[in-house]
């Protein structure tokens, strides 16, 4: 009995995650507000009342992606601020470090980071309820990076550099389309890392080269 009672947990578990994985490749084929429960159903190969079992429905669905990417989306950055805050005492250096692991953390879940980047630019009371306790939280982190090290000399404001860092970060992932399409390269592959953080450094080292 103990035996057949495991493999229905692993069965349900199993047609958890199809459901995951269904759900994300179809939103971001279609978006949130063009897929069905019932796609998500038929793509996962489930029942469609298993959606609503899990999650509540589509809404629950998408504020479970969307809660999941963003905790360890922000563990990443603050075990990544703390990490370089006790090694690297340049600013320039820090920056580059932290982008680094940001965008590894994206690309380790490509499609799940181009699907909750593209549902933030819209304007829902769930989406609201994510800026008020998830971006407000990043903002915060950021600042904190800023304001330690920012030098007197440096005119822009504090808010202005959070907002054009992170936009570095996350705009791979905002717009893959783009970068695929127009300038053939794959923001999901290890050298497009490589590549783009040159750019952030270039960034970082004219704003920040007189801070030591």
């Amino acid at each position: 009995m103990i035996i057949l009672q495991t493999i229905e947990k692993v069965k349900d578990i199993n047609k958890k995650n199809e459901v995951i994985r269904s759900a994300i490749r179809l939103f971001n084929m279609s978006g949130y507000t063009g897929t069905s429960v019932r796609a998500i159903a038929n793509d996962a190969g489930v029942n469609i009342a298993l959606i609503s079992y899990y999650f509540g429905g589509k809404k629950g669905l998408l504020e479970y992606l969307m809660s999941s990417f963003f905790e360890g989306y922000l563990d990443e950055m603050e075990s990544a601020i703390e990490q370089t805050t006790h090694l690297e005492p340049l600013l320039c250096t820090r920056l580059i470090q932290i982008a680094d692991r940001m965008i590894r953390y994206q690309q380790r879940y490509f499609y799940l980071s181009r699907c909750v980047h593209r549902e933030m630019t819209l304007d829902t009371n769930l989406i609201r309820e994510f800026m008020a306790s998830y971006l407000m939280k990043e903002k915060y982190l950021l600042e904190m990076v800023f304001k330690q090290e920012k030098s007197n000399h440096v005119a822009i404001p504090t808010d202005i550099l959070v907002m054009q860092y992170r936009d570095m970060i996350i705009m791979p992932f905002l717009h893959p389309q783009y970068i695929r399409r127009i300038h053939d390269l794959q923001p999901h592959e290890d050298y497009f890392r490589k590549y783009y953080l040159q750019y952030i450094k270039y960034w970082a080292d004219q704003l920040f080269a007189q801070i030591s």
